[in-house]
């Protein structure tokens, strides 16, 4: 349980009171005026000395608790559970929701989530809460999860749990989005790493009553109350996944690194007293919250989701906080900016231009966001380069191979191909080809392999005759030495294979996308 201050306050007091009342008991009758002015002065005394063992005992308080966020937030997946019976309970720790949702009562079960994808993965250092709704021109979402899954190493992988929610109650657009993430990220789906979770048919409201307020027309009111009860629903969801909790969007890209910056801030100020960290300057995107302050922040939500948008809301829970009525604004402002921390550059960047209220065009984008890498560059040994891919404007395979830009290359059919043909033999020790960028991830290899061109004839025989277990013959003398996965295709090469004189891309069937290869490394 935690101390309160205004109980150790009451309490010093009371201890006071009781000291000077003994003195006073004892004192002279002539003296009356006198111990009344002592007993003022020793209560205004006690009172200063409660003020101040009450913030020597916040600021332990803080301590304590950011000692163990610290030891959450370097856990991996030594820690992380994968809890595939427990349901959680919707609002198993907000039992005033029912308050504000008086219709949830006829049905209690609506209290609980549909879980459609996920390993139940809980205590990892981060969670990332990604709801969305259904669009009319066009969806973001597997963009938006690439964005975020892109260039995660392994252990990175394991500190993150991403819940997908899907705010509506539609079963057929609820079960499309379910598939799609399915097919599109099969394998963070059966890690753990993706969960998609949506809501019971009953838990929304009817919100045909609404109070137009602020200018707003009705359709804006009630899309602002519903994005308030889906914000409610996945950070309740989320509060027992993990440490910290980010607040995104379903058409956000995320900056590369995005993970390792949030970590070391959040390391900066664990030692202070905030409400959230903020990675992003547009809306509600990119707000980081301790998840133990997810309870309270949801129930203030709940208390006036009808009266005002999310963002209004965060920041009137500032005000309380914060704030005192007898002083002016800018003081409050002052109060304010202590309990928000603010990191630049931004670490999300808003792309989705057809908001999901119906209509409303939303160009929005955050000035601190910078430029996105579009690639990496590698130390490459000198090569010819051929293919039989046409690339996109100025994209093409040489800038790529010198770090110089990415390439860009038009829709890949079966048989289709890139050659780097080495200037002199070379001792290839490894390979790196990754395809697709932050910004265009979905433009990568499907269903290639990497292949490399032994020097001797006496080494491709081996392989030819199924002596060397690393590798697999090809046409035209190439062996296969990797394959493209996730977009990915990187390895070590065999030192049996010896010297290489050239490194294939081979495409075994046609694609429907244009195909964006961002890094290119041949390591000798």
């Amino acid at each position: 349980m935690r101390p309160r201050s205004g109980i150790i306050v009451v309490v010093l007091g009371i201890l006071g009171c009781m000291l000077m009342l003994t003195s006073w008991h004892e004192a002279q009758p002539d003296n009356v005026p006198l111990q009344l002015s002592v007993v003022y002065e020793r209560l205004l005394q006690a009172e200063q000395r409660g003020k101040a063992l009450s913030h020597e005992l916040r600021k332990v308080q803080v301590q304590l608790r950011n000692r163990s966020a610290s030891f959450n937030l370097t856990c991996s997946q030594t820690t992380a559970t994968r809890d595939k019976t427990a349901l959680p309970g919707f609002f198993s720790s907000q039992p005033n929701a029912l308050l504000y949702l008086p219709h949830l009562k006829r049905h209690p079960d609506s209290l609980k989530p549909i879980i459609h994808l996920g390993q139940g993965r809980s205590g990892v250092p981060l969670v990332l809460g990604v709801p969305t709704v259904h669009r009319q021109k066009q969806s973001y979402l597997v963009n938006t999860l690439q964005s975020l899954l892109y260039d995660l190493s392994p252990a990175e992988r394991r500190d993150i749990v991403i819940i997908v929610f899907v705010a509506e109650t539609n079963a057929t657009f609820v079960n499309s989005v379910v598939q799609n993430v399915q097919n599109n990220l099969p394998d963070d789906v059966s890690s753990g790493i993706i969960e998609v979770i949506s809501p019971s048919r009953h838990y929304y409201p009817d919100f045909t009553d609404l109070k137009e307020t602020f200018g707003d027309s009705k359709e804006r009111v009630r899309w602002r109350t519903k994005q308030n009860l889906d914000y409610s629903f996945l950070m309740l969801y989320a509060q027992n996944k993990g440490t910290f909790y980010v607040q995104l969007e379903d058409d956000i890209i995320a900056k590369q690194g995005y993970l390792e910056y949030i970590k070391t801030f959040t390391q900066q100020v664990l030692s202070q007293e905030w409400l959230y960290l903020e990675f992003s300057q547009l809306g509600f995107i990119g707000k980081l919250f301790q998840s133990s302050d997810l309870p309270m922040i949801v129930e203030f939500i709940l208390m006036f989701h009808k009266d005002k948008p999310i963002d209004w809301l965060l920041d009137h829970i500032l005000w309380v906080k914060a704030c005192n009525p007898e002083k002016n604004s800018a003081h409050c402002n002052t109060e304010k900016a202590k309990l928000k921390r603010t990191h630049k550059p931004s670490l999300f960047q808003h792309v989705g231009l057809h908001s999901s209220l119906q209509g409303k065009m939303q160009n929005l984008k955050d000035k601190d966001f910078g430029n996105l890498v579009l690639f990496k560059s590698h130390h490459n040994p000198p090569a010819e380069l051929s293919s039989s891919l046409k690339h996109y404007q100025t994209h093409g395979l040489e800038g790529a191979y010198r770090g110089e830009d990415f390439f860009w290359g038009l829709t890949p059919k079966k048989g289709d191909y890139i050659v780097i043909t080495f200037s002199n033999p070379q001792t290839v020790k490894g390979f790196l080809f990754r395809s697709g960028n932050i910004e265009t991830n979905g433009d990568r290899f499907y269903n290639t392999t990497v292949e490399g061109l032994p020097v001797y004839s006496a080494v491709k025989e081996k392989v030819e005759r199924g002596e060397l277990p690393c590798c697999k013959p090809s046409a035209n003398g190439f062996v296969v030495i990797g394959s493209f996965k996730n977009g990915v295709a990187a390895g070590d090469v065999d030192e049996e294979l010896q010297q290489l004189s050239a490194i294939r891309l081979l495409v075994h069937s046609d694609s429907d996308v244009w195909v964006l290869l961002s890094e290119v490394s041949c390591s000798v």
